[in-house]
């Protein structure tokens, strides 16, 4: 893709789409309508750290609830009553 000059003598950056200027319309509209026309492809790296930020902390607090005393009880107790009432 080539550069779209976006008024006299300046040109925009090679990550702009080639289109024809809009008369009457500045160059941050032109830009704006460009962002808006294209789709996001997936996400940034900033979205993927804190999302990886995040499971790692709901993996934490995950493990330790379920290896807390009353949770390790609660099981055992389960599993047992299962197993008398099976024999």
């Amino acid at each position: 893709m080539g550069n779209v000059p976006t008024t006299e003598g300046e040109a925009a950056g090679p990550d702009v789409l080639e289109r024809p200027a809009q008369p009457g319309r500045s160059w941050l509209s032109r830009r704006w309508a460009e962002v808006r026309a294209t789709g996001e492809a997936g996400m940034s790296t900033a979205e993927y750290a804190v999302g990886t930020v995040a499971a790692c902390a709901f993996a934490a607090v995950l493990y330790r609830v379920v290896t807390g005393g009353s949770i390790v009880t609660g099981l055992t107790d389960l599993i047992e009553s299962a197993l008398a009432t099976l024999s």
